[in-house]
């Protein structure tokens, strides 16, 4: 979907919904982990194609218990599926509004920079003439300085 301009705000209040909002993702979720680079290597990863096998396993688990020794925990197995179906279904639903927050901050940023940029070209033309505005025309020619002195780059790729 293509937008015009974002016209938009959010207030001190809804910032505070929002954050709040989020701790209360997090409350719903207190068995959440965090797993270093090494475990995440290591651990057995269940994308979409392993969901089947993991679903015939459970099916095969329930209908055949007597197959299993006494020790694998079938209700536990259970569990550890239909969680990871449901965080599947979140994971989602967050990467949805991630991708959305992202675009959005992404077309605003761009926006501001736009705006930024001629209001840049305004001041270097009036610091000709009107007093006070050169010190601001060369505080915001900065930003470009860099970019003069690095070869191949040019005001886009920042």
């Amino acid at each position: 979907m293509s937008y015009q301009n974002i016209t938009a705000s959010l207030s001190p209040a809804d910032i505070q919904e929002i954050k709040a909002a989020f701790a209360t993702i997090q409350a719903k979720m207190p068995f959440l982990v965090t797993l270093s680079v090494e475990e995440r290597r290591k651990l057995f990863k269940m994308g979409d194609k392993s969901l089947a096998f993991v679903n015939t396993s459970l099916t095969a688990a329930q209908s055949n218990r007597d197959i299993l020794p006494p020790s694998f925990d079938v209700e536990e197995f259970l569990r550890d599926y239909q969680l990871a179906t449901t965080l599947t279904e979140v994971l989602i639903g967050l990467r949805q509004l991630t991708e959305q927050v992202d675009d959005t901050l992404m077309a605003v940023g761009s926006e501001a920079m736009g705006s930024s940029l001629t209001v840049y070209d305004y001041v270097k033309t009036a610091a000709k003439k009107t007093p006070g505005l050169k010190t601001i025309a060369e505080q915001l020619g900065e930003r470009f300085k860099a970019l003069k002195t690095k070869p191949g780059k040019t005001a886009s790729n920042s």
